[in-house]
């Protein structure tokens, strides 16, 4: 159990990931957060701000109520906004950003707005700052996502198989490809902290196949490895069988049924970790309110795939699971660029 206390390493860490972020002085940057986000967090942007020179405001919004009845996580779409119009116009004027909601701005509907307003967005996931500051950004990583981004964007198609029994296509060409790495210095973009992922929204109809979600891969909405085998049936993005007895299964069919939401079984986006930095073991290391799971989607050579909203494919839902695999070998337009889990470059 780590202590909610103020650590001067931590305040490093904080300050090293705003100058990553190229936040100065003289740049009106707002601080984001909700009644229920980890206080500590907050505490530590605006002391790491303040020692850059930076003389941060804080806008500060109640934790709304669960309009679905259903517990939602990690669906990276903050709904404490609720559309405010003093509160957007606030963080569409000003130049940084710095959320730490407990879902982050990622997917909210307000962010559009934010971001055409010309703000830049750092999202600092919610994670006890022990991970972060293991996790601060680095060149290397930057240079490794952008190479991968432009690998993606050249593709026609991605395959993804495992000895497991996996064997999914996903026409990719033309698919929005983003790539995180942990910071942003671009105004009218969005960055989260950890970073080291990349990531395609596929378009309506594109993904088909199977996946063999194997004994140790993780399902991080319920922040758990899988100890038992579940089969996924994708037919034109969408999940139309689940497969396996055991715990495992049992859950993620009770969870997707919840919803009442067909648009919670299709694929929201897929991709894969770069971040060497990030640890395969971090579920087991820390409490569960003292993990988010961000660090886990970043391992490096994980198969990220996603069920929910996409909103590049016109579906829109809070049902979502994250769902990294290992073992997997990923290929664009059959040329492998992760092997049985292990990066290729």
């Amino acid at each position: 159990m780590l202590a909610d206390r103020i650590e001067a390493k931590w305040i490093d860490a904080f300050a090293e990931a705003f100058e990553a972020s190229a936040i100065r002085p003289d740049e009106t940057v707002a601080i984001l957060s909700e009644t229920q986000s980890r206080q500590l967090n907050v505490h530590l942007a605006e002391l790491a701000l303040q020692r850059l020179g930076v003389r941060p405001f804080h806008v500060v919004v109640p934790t709304p109520r669960n309009p679905w009845g259903v517990i939602a996580r990690s669906t990276g779409g903050t709904q404490s906004l609720g559309d405010i119009r003093p509160v957007v116009q606030a963080l569409a004027s000003s130049d940084v950003v710095v959320d730490v909601t407990l879902e982050g701005l990622m997917h909210a509907p307000e962010t559009p707005e934010i971001l055409k307003g010309g703000a830049r967005i750092l999202v600092i996931s919610n994670e006890h700052p022990e991970a972060l500051e293991r996790m601060r950004p680095d060149p290397d990583l930057e240079a490794r996502v952008k190479a991968a981004v432009k690998r993606v964007r050249a593709a026609s198609e991605m395959t993804v198989t495992s000895a497991a029994g996996s064997d999914l296509t996903v026409a990719i060409k033309g698919a929005p490809t983003v790539g995180i790495w942990g910071s942003t210095t671009r105004p009218g973009t969005l960055a989260h902290w950890p970073g080291g992922i990349i990531v395609s929204f596929p378009s309506k109809g594109t993904v088909n196949g199977r996946l063999v979600l194997a004994p140790g891969d993780m399902n991080l909405t319920f922040k758990r490895y899988f100890e038992g085998e579940v089969a996924l049936t994708i037919e034109d993005d969408y999940v139309v069988d689940v497969a396996g007895a055991g715990l495992d299964a049992d859950l993620m069919r009770d969870y997707w049924a919840a919803w009442g939401d067909r648009d919670a079984y299709a694929v929201s986006h897929v991709g894969w970790g770069l971040n060497r930095n990030a640890r395969y073991d971090a579920l087991l290391m820390y409490d569960r309110r003292d993990t988010n799971g961000t660090e886990l989607r970043a391992v490096a050579g994980n198969f990220l795939f996603s069920t929910g909203a996409n909103e590049f494919a016109g579906r829109y839902t809070a049902g979502h699971f994250d769902l990294p695999m290992m073992h997997t070998t990923i290929a664009l337009d059959g040329d492998t660029v992760v092997e049985d889990g292990k990066l290729k470059d």
